[in-house]
């Protein structure tokens, strides 16, 4: 059961990872794909991740749990920003650029972090997000009952969408520069919207784990509905996490909802026939292919001819790659991949 159960969480993050690179296409499509991807691919990986959280149940581990999640998530975080960061400056060197001024400008804005880091780093703002909603959801079910929790849940996502507000109608202009007067250290604010699709993980785990046709029949209705509603432009819908814009108080639960469970159920299917391993492989190296697929696009476009299939194949198969060069060849290379695992204390035999 174990077993069947994270093969299809598995495809299901490999897939996600797949939509994760082609939503970042700078080229235009004539579908929406970019903007139906962005309804739903963020919030399914805090749901996803919110189905295998643990509260603490015992005393005195709490500082053990932090402390494993920092180093799953904030340690490969910051070997990933070094390394880009070096390359980055190497050809910045190479082309004659010697203003220190830049560089200064450059790591101040790197040390901030989250939705004020653009380009090769476009994709950094989860993990910080993630590790705050972590800490968050962590912090309310060792301290308040579930009635307590969802209040504050209510809460969250009420000061999360004012925000947006604040930002995209007050402030306005387009959602990257407005999000970006409201400053941030990480992208901790969006934590308020992330922990929300976090605890639906959680909270609902037992439907998660086995969906069943009317949740499935429901996820489909109102991702068909809301792409209908888009399609013949009676709603003007868009999510993005990242920069604060939430558009809708309902859509912005029911949309990514739905499709998530669209998804999650088509691959709980598929997996109980299919072995689909291919998926499988690419979630393994999931952790790669997030940080490097921009970076591999920056580097590679001047050498080839770029189009959206080849797009997503580079910034699929260039990151596995550097992932399993980092695995065999760098010190600690698994640590940075986000593979660390505490050791295990042992107990001392009785006789």
């Amino acid at each position: 059961m174990q077993k069947k159960r994270l093969s299809w969480v598995d495809v299901t993050k490999g897939f996600l990872m797949i939509l994760v690179v082609m939503g970042h296409y700078p080229g235009e499509l004539d579908f929406p794909l970019a903007t139906y991807i962005y309804w739903f691919h963020m919030p399914a990986f805090f749901i996803l991740s919110g189905m295998f959280f643990k509260p603490i149940l015992e005393k005195g581990v709490t500082k053990k749990v932090i402390h494993k999640r920092f180093m799953q998530l904030i340690v490969p975080y910051l070997f990933f920003l070094v390394m880009i960061t070096v390359v980055r400056y190497g050809i910045e060197i190479g082309s004659g650029n010697f203003d220190i001024s830049w560089y200064l400008s450059d790591l101040w804005t790197l040390v901030i972090g989250g939705r004020f880091v653009r380009g090769a780093y476009g994709v950094f703002w989860f993990v910080t997000t993630l590790f705050f909603a972590y800490l968050v959801f962590l912090w309310m079910t060792k301290y308040f009952n579930r009635t307590k929790q969802i209040a504050i849940l209510v809460a969250f996502y009420l000061i999360a969408h004012i925000e947006s507000l604040i930002a995209m109608r007050l402030i306005g202009g387009g959602p990257a520069e407005a999000s970006q007067t409201i400053p941030m250290l990480w992208n901790m604010d969006v934590a308020m919207m992330a922990v929300v699709y976090f605890a639906l993980g959680y909270y609902m785990k037992n439907i998660w784990m086995d969906i069943t046709k009317p949740w499935l029949i429901a996820g489909v209705i109102g991702s068909v509905a809301a792409i209908s509603l888009d399609w013949f432009n009676i709603i003007d819908y868009h999510l993005s996490m990242k920069f604060l814009r939430y558009d809708h108080l309902v859509f912005d639960l029911v949309i990514p909802l739905s499709f998530t469970l669209v998804f999650v159920g088509v691959f709980q299917f598929l997996s109980s026939y299919l072995s689909m391993n291919w998926l499988r492989r690419i979630e393994k190296h999931s952790l790669s292919i997030m940080y490097l697929h921009i970076f591999t696009y920056i580097v590679l476009k001047d050498f080839f001819e770029y189009g959206f299939i080849e797009f997503t194949i580079f910034g699929i198969i260039v990151p596995i790659i550097a992932s399993i060069i980092i695995q065999k060849l760098v010190p600690h290379g698994k640590l940075f991949l986000g593979g660390f695992s505490p050791k295990k204390s042992k107990t001392p035999s009785t006789q």
